[in-house]
């Protein structure tokens, strides 16, 4: 298994170097205003069905992903012809206009859907896809859908499509819609570096502490895997410019004051949501933590994350759990 993953890492990094063979992608679908009826328009993909994407789309993947169901998600980015990336320190990339990150869905051995990022002149924009059964095309679902689905651990559920406002709730920083995966410290250093010798990104950044791969998560330290779940999930609601920025938590990976953290701090805004504990993160007791409860809960108003999710992520609250155990009380 371990040469597989690290086969599947060199790959991924090749990729990121290596122009696929396919059509050309439909710049002027990215930055006109409107919103095209079909994935295709875009020309992302040399085969949508296969999720082979065209020429100058390249993949890549988070070291700890945020957690949807136990769906597989399938990453790509594009830049135009002859357009840079530029390097931030360890946050996110600087994606220049006219371009795109684009993730796909996978439950069932089959497409769900393809949400889009696309970068405007005005600003950018997040738009979902719905796949059809036939798995022949996606199509825009500016209303979102529900879907009756299994996860990949057999758990029924009512899986949601986000509607286009709801993308929002997500990916708002400071009332502008911003993209919240492709950090420096959450992408790899091979990804990072391919990235840049392809003429992609100006320059490889400097990542001091980076994010810990999630398939690593049995043999690390159980700070550094919880505080990237928590990076992954929750940050960027929970960061004080952020929709949830009225909690007083602020759970971004480089925040190290515990009270910002949520370690001995009271709620401010948790309302039922507390469930009567009375701190967010209690060290040495999870199950009196307001932060696991809400983990482990799917009720309105109580639910963490709120949106994006139809089950609870057992190994993301595992790894969390054993974080605040492990705290000195």
């Amino acid at each position: 298994m371990r040469l597989l993953l690290g086969a599947a890492l060199l790959a991924g990094a090749a990729m990121a170097h290596a122009a696929p063979q396919g059509r050309a992608v439909n710049d002027a679908a990215i930055l006109t205003a409107g919103f095209p009826a079909n994935l295709a328009d875009f020309g992302f993909f040399a085969d949508g069905a296969a999720q082979r994407p065209a020429s100058g789309v390249t993949p890549y993947r988070i070291q700890t992903p945020l957690w949807s169901d136990g769906a597989e998600k399938l990453r790509f980015v594009y830049l135009p012809a002859g357009a840079k990336a530029k390097a931030q320190g360890e946050g996110l990339l600087d994606l220049p206009v006219g371009a795109a990150l684009i993730k796909t869905f996978k439950l069932e051995g089959r497409l769900i859907e393809t949400r889009v990022l696309l970068h405007r002149a005005d600003g950018w924009v997040a738009l979902p896809y719905q796949w059809n059964r036939e798995q022949t095309e996606a199509r825009l679902a500016l209303a979102g859908a529900r879907l009756e689905l299994k996860t990949p651990q057999g758990q029924a559920i009512s899986y949601a499509i986000p509607n286009k406002n709801q993308c929002k709730e997500c990916h708002q920083h400071k009332d502008v819609v911003v993209p919240i995966g492709p950090k420096a410290r959450n992408l790899s250093a091979a990804w990072l570096t391919s990235f840049h010798k392809a003429g992609k990104l100006d320059a490889v950044p400097q990542v001091s502490s980076r994010v810990p791969l999630w398939e690593d998560r049995a043999k690390l330290a159980a700070a550094p895997v919880a505080r990237g779940w928590l990076d992954s999930n929750c940050a960027h609601c929970h960061n004080p410019a952020g929709s949830a920025s009225n909690s007083g938590l602020d759970l971004r990976w480089e925040q190290s004051d515990p009270v910002a953290l949520g370690i001995n701090k009271r709620p401010v805004a948790a309302g039922r949501g507390s469930g009567g504990l009375e701190f967010d993160v209690l060290p040495g007791h999870p199950e009196k933590s307001i932060m696991i409860y809400r983990m482990g809960s799917l009720e309105g108003g109580i639910s963490m994350p709120e949106v994006g999710r139809s089950s609870i992520d057992p190994d993301g609250q595992a790894a969390v759990t054993s974080w605040i155990r492990g705290m000195k009380r």
